[in-house]
């Protein structure tokens, strides 16, 4: 594990995070910042009353993401299959040209 310091609302918080996970963990304090960032705007809230909302709407987005069925997985492997058999006929084509 190593240490990372992270900052929430300007203020600094030390955490602990597994080294493959790291880029993972930036990208969600980035995301919990804007989310946290634009509430407090618009609510005018700070402290534990904006941490307890925020959480409240992440989990609410999240739960709606969930029961809409999430991503299709197997739907976007056919799409990006489809997509690279287009591409390798194109490459394919132009190989023909030079």
């Amino acid at each position: 594990m190593e240490q990372l310091d992270i900052k929430l609302l300007g203020r600094e918080y030390r955490v602990a995070c597994k080294p493959e996970e790291r880029d993972g963990l930036l990208a969600a304090v980035t995301y919990l910042d804007e989310k946290m960032r634009d509430l407090a705007d618009k609510t005018n809230s700070a402290g534990e009353r904006l941490a307890v909302m925020t959480a409240l709407n992440i989990t609410h987005e999240f739960l709606q993401f969930q029961r809409a069925g999430g991503f299709d997985i197997p739907t976007l492997k056919r799409r990006i299959e489809r997509i690279n058999s287009r591409l390798d006929g194109a490459l394919a084509e132009q190989e023909t040209l030079f």
